[in-house]
């Protein structure tokens, strides 16, 4: 059965970092693309950044301010959030895809963490 869980979330002042982490059991995804979404209060899930092997690709929102790591020996994919913003504020999804590639769509994904909440006070 495969997991993913996250962890690493929190309340943080405008300004500030977080490092999220998912941590990924039940198979390998060394060879497949993974992701982070998120969900503000009211809004639909975004794509936030994504990964497959050495290549990356990030939201507009983040980009410059967010990166997305892996360590395949431990199986866990890290998001790494500098200069947050409130309108970072969201609960933060890990997505594992079965396929290769850098995935920024939802559809393309097939396995989801439960989320963590992540919230900027100003």
């Amino acid at each position: 059965q495969v997991q993913l869980v996250e962890s690493g979330g929190g309340l943080v002042q405008a300004g500030g970092s977080l490092r999220l982490s998912c941590a990924a059991s039940g198979r390998t995804f060394s060879t497949s693309g993974m992701g982070w979404f998120r969900q503000a209060p009211g809004k639909e899930r975004e794509f936030v950044a994504a990964m497959y092997i050495y290549s990356t690709t990030y939201a507009d929102s983040v980009k410059g301010r967010f990166t997305i790591s892996r360590d395949s020996a431990v199986n866990t994919v890290y998001l790494q959030m500098n200069s947050l913003k409130p309108e970072d504020t969201a609960v933060y999804y890990c997505a594992a895809g079965s396929r290769p590639g850098v995935l920024t769509t939802e559809r393309q994904y097939d396995y989801w963490g439960q989320g963590t909440q992540v919230t900027v006070s100003s």
